[in-house]
């Protein structure tokens, strides 16, 4: 997964995410959000509730899908047990486009008892 990356001194700038397997996609969904979301690796700084908008690309599809969401929470760079860096991002449920498209991504996928982030 290619980490997020925000223009220089735009506090809540655009993050590009590009996601290309299946696997990596399941462990950054957060289907336990309402309206779902993604953890995005970033060492940008970032705090709870701040705004974001996301131009998110899944598997070698042609278009990118533009997402606005909130940050739900913050992992800081050094944070215990080795965690990536990055931000959880609840999608604000205005356009379903990119949920739906990952939910059918990870069709039979989301009910395994493998484990995902936690907050």
């Amino acid at each position: 997964m290619n980490t997020a990356s925000a223009p220089q001194g735009a506090r809540n700038g655009i993050l590009s995410l590009t996601i290309k397997d299946k696997a990596v996609l399941y462990a950054a969904y957060m289907p336990f959000l309402i309206n779902g979301g993604l953890f995005i690796p970033t060492n940008k700084p970032y705090k709870v509730n701040d705004e974001v908008f996301m131009l998110l690309n899944l598997m070698d599809e042609p278009e990118k899908i533009p997402v606005a969401g909130r940050v739900v929470w913050v992992t800081p760079r050094g944070a215990q047990g080795n965690r990536a860096a990055g931000i959880g991002v609840q999608f604000n449920g205005q356009d379903d486009t990119a949920n739906n498209k990952i939910e059918n991504y990870l069709a039979g996928s989301l009910d395994s008892d493998r484990p995902t982030h936690t907050m």
